[in-house]
């Protein structure tokens, strides 16, 4: 029995023997069951609106061998190379909520004039759009960084993290900005800017907390300058 957030099963676990599973899609929505699957209520969440997230609960289903993902055992080792691939995907999502803040911001601040002239003219503006848009390029190659060297096979626990780390805090921060550049009228919702201060949170979180990325990329670095001082 368990649930989506909190698995359990009786006796011990073995880390050795994890195995994935494909489960059948059930397309029926909250409150639906499916041979001991049972959707529950949906969550509301403070951004990602347009992503259900809900409750699943399961009870006594059972899975045939046909539905076995790679080989048994394996399972592990797959999720390790999925958590790389969802790192990178979080950075790019991150990138893309910054770039749609930082180009709210950048029109907002042509737009909108105060004594006689757009306050994109302020310098505290200026300031502001130029550090913005430096960590946005930033986080932008660091993530095409990633994904590349991840096409091409190579090894990128490291690299993965740098980018969902980098490119997380600049969303979040660029989205917060862009809020202050809007000034009262960002704090409604007649201006998407709002949005993207609420869904910014979730890519620090997501795929792995930033505070757990610095451990991944610092304890990555020591054990690439073990492997290099050994060969």
């Amino acid at each position: 029995m368990g649930d989506e957030r909190r698995a359990r099963r009786p006796g011990r676990a073995r880390g050795t023997d994890i195995r994935g599973h494909l489960l059948p899609d059930g397309r029926e929505g909250a409150g639906a069951a499916l041979g001991g699957i049972t959707v529950g209520r949906a969550i509301d969440k403070l951004g990602y609106k347009g992503v259900e997230t809900v409750d699943m609960h399961y009870d006594g289903h059972r899975v045939g061998a046909d539905a076995l993902l790679g080989d048994a055992g394996r399972g592990l080792g797959y999720l390790l190379s999925a958590l790389e691939v969802g790192r990178i995907n979080i950075a790019a999502r991150a990138v893309g909520v910054a770039r749609a803040a930082f180009d709210a911001a950048l029109r907002y601040a042509r737009d909108r004039h105060t004594f006689g002239r757009p306050i994109a003219e302020h310098q505290a503006i200026q300031m502001k759009i130029a550090d913005m848009a430096t960590k946005l390029e930033a986080a932008r190659l660091l993530t095409r960084s990633a994904a590349e060297r991840r096409q091409a096979g190579e090894r990128v626990d490291v690299e993965a993290g740098m980018a969902k780390l980098f490119a997380s805090e600049t969303a979040f921060e660029i989205a917060t900005e862009a809020l202050r550049i809007h000034g009262g009228v960002g704090y409604t919702t007649d201006l998407p800017v709002e949005r993207y201060y609420r869904d910014a949170p979730l890519m620090i979180i997501g795929e792995g907390t930033n505070e757990i990325q610095r451990l991944v990329i610092a304890r990555g670095l020591l054990k690439r300058a073990e492997e290099t001082e050994a060969r």
